[in-house]
């Protein structure tokens, strides 16, 4: 019984944390206080989720957004390194598990907007394309047009 009782616990954490990231993630005027919560916050998801998935009750996908949430939090804090390692997991997570559809296009997204940060440039354009390529077979159309809302919006640190 205490296992299920931890579990839960940690799948509470796991999305309250989540969502914490979120709302930091689209507060604008972020303090320096709070662009240090929401690392914590991103990284304290991710880590229950793990835990999660280890138990068999979380899935890869929620491995693969929490890896996405970290990149997008390094990459808008402007932190290249750690950015574009948690791209890569995201999209490594992505490919081990064939996740398709609206996860595939963010993973390839958050390579993208990581490389593009970094100045790696090629790399910049190659995964942009892929984003592009796999948004247009989302199949669930608002989840697309959402998909491309995200990819056309943000910070982007080179000229499109």
């Amino acid at each position: 019984m205490s296992k299920n009782i931890d579990l839960n616990w940690h799948e509470k954490i796991a999305k309250d944390c989540f969502n914490k990231t979120w709302e930091l993630l689209e507060k604008k005027d972020r303090t320096h206080e709070e662009d240090n919560e929401m690392i914590h916050t991103v990284h304290t998801s991710r880590y229950h989720w793990g835990i999660m998935v280890a138990n068999k009750l979380g899935t890869p996908v929620n491995l693969q957004r929490g890896e996405w949430q970290i990149a997008r939090v390094h990459t808008v804090l402007k932190r290249k390194e750690p950015a574009l390692y948690h791209a890569n997991i995201c999209l490594e997570i992505t490919k081990e598990h064939n996740i398709r559809d609206f996860d595939l296009a963010f993973a390839y997204e958050a390579i993208a907007r990581a490389s593009a940060l970094a100045g790696k440039l090629e790399d910049y354009k190659s995964y942009l394309n892929l984003a592009k390529e796999a948004g247009e077979k989302i199949k669930i159309k608002e989840d697309r047009v959402y998909f491309f809302e995200e990819l056309n919006g943000g910070n982007w640190f080179v000229k499109k």
